[in-house]
């Protein structure tokens, strides 16, 4: 299953971006992004590249449903 996170960027340098997710920060490439984006943007990245812009209140969601999801007891079969 491939996954693509939402993040917010922290800092740009020319084409690569430092963004953090829940307190973990890592280094992704802005190369595929068409649009422009700034310091305090949520973008989806995928296997170190940001592949989307999206809003503050969608990333938000759907890093509490990731966490919720992350968090949950295992089920019996």
């Amino acid at each position: 299953m491939c996954l693509a996170v939402p993040s917010r960027i922290v800092s740009i340098e020319d084409a690569t971006a430092v963004v953090d997710v829940s307190g973990a920060q890592r280094t992704i490439s802005l190369l595929l992004m068409e649009e422009n984006v700034n310091i305090g943007d949520y973008v989806l990245v995928h296997a170190g590249f940001a592949i989307q812009k999206v809003q503050q209140e969608y990333a938000e969601e759907t890093l509490e449903l990731i966490e919720k999801w992350a968090g949950a007891e295992e089920r019996p079969p």
